[in-house]
């Protein structure tokens, strides 16, 4: 069972509140009600597992906007128990997430998708081992703007129609004679994103595969916006930003067969259960095992896990089930003893 060291932190907080500044949370974007920018750091020098990570006190993590809702709130609750403790919490996306901790400038990466074996085998060469924990799980959400009358379910052949490289599809009634000849447009993440990795191997059958003409944006709100601006509009995105936005936007259900009045709509309920395919996917953090040894990621990692795991539902994603949580857990008491 793991135990932290910092009672006499939370006893003492009163008393040090008047030297110290506490914890927070250097957010470059916020929570899908308002807004969720990807802002990339480009400042920090490139250095291995010793990089500026090491700081005492301080957690450094960057990486997906879809896992970073989840982080920040977290992290605010843990800043009100841990108040030595500063959280530097960044979002660049998946994939340049992935490259910071291959840099070692970061303690933790947050993840919409696996890691990739190129990405690991580039965090061994720098000496950087990781420990993957699945932290919650999410329903990539197809929308289309709410005056759209014609369209409630689509097949993912229907989707792959609209999304793979090389499509021709610019109209509604492209994709289906009775839809009518307004023309189709479309937004979603960029290929920093891994909402946008996991969204086209899924849909489009390859990784990275994706039609050129539509409107990318690391920021999921921007993808909201456009989808509600535009009444031929269609984007994806993660199922808290669709539950937040439940008055701009209309999901679609998704039918992994050929007949679209079998598609499933993305709820709470239907993600854990598995039954909204193929879209349902786990999230992540990484760690870096080195950084483990430090006793305010120990921390930080444990609550997250504990106490700090019911914001995962309270910021509209999902829940993991009981033994997927043990799981994570018991990959985490390994992995410090």
């Amino acid at each position: 069972m793991y135990i932290g060291r910092r009672l006499f932190v939370v006893f003492g907080c009163g008393l040090l509140s008047a030297a110290m500044t506490g914890c927070s949370v250097e957010n470059t974007s916020t929570p899908p009600v308002a807004s969720g920018s990807d802002t990339a750091s480009t400042t920090s020098p490139a250095g291995g597992e010793t990089a500026s990570t090491e700081e005492t006190g301080r957690i450094q993590i960057d990486g997906s906007s879809t896992v970073k809702v989840i982080t920040a709130a977290i992290a605010e609750e843990f800043e009100s128990k841990f108040s030595d403790v500063k959280v530097a919490l960044k979002v660049t996306g998946t994939g340049t997430g992935f490259k910071e901790m291959i840099a070692g400038r970061i303690d933790i990466a947050n993840a919409s998708r696996p890691v990739k074996d190129s990405e690991k085998a580039d965090c061994e060469k720098n000496g950087i081992k990781l420990l993957e924990l699945k932290v919650a799980l999410d329903g990539l959400t197809v929308c289309v703007n709410k005056e759209n009358d014609w369209i409630d379910s689509i097949t993912v052949a229907q989707l792959k129609k609209i999304w793979a490289p090389g499509s021709t599809v610019k109209t509604w009634k492209d994709i289906d004679a009775s839809w009518p000849d307004i023309e189709i447009s479309l937004f979603g993440a960029g290929e920093e994103s891994g909402t946008f990795d996991y969204f086209t191997e899924v849909i489009n059958g390859k990784e990275d595969a994706m039609r050129e003409d539509y409107s990318p944006s690391a920021d999921d709100n921007v993808t909201v916006t456009g989808v509600s601006g535009d009444k031929g509009g269609m984007g994806f995105f993660g199922c808290a930003y669709y539950f937040a936005n439940q008055d701009k936007v209309k999901a679609l259900r998704i039918s992994p067969t050929e007949d679209a009045a079998a598609g499933v709509e993305p709820t709470q309920e239907t993600v854990k259960s598995g039954t909204y395919k193929p879209l349902a996917r786990p999230l992540f953090i990484y760690v870096k095992k080195s950084s483990l040894a430090r006793q305010e990621v120990r921390d930080f990692v444990h609550f997250y896990l504990t106490e700090g795991h019911q914001q995962v539902s309270k910021v509209g994603y999902v829940d993991l089930s009981e033994d997927q949580l043990k799981a994570s857990v018991d990959a985490f008491e390994a992995a410090i003893k």
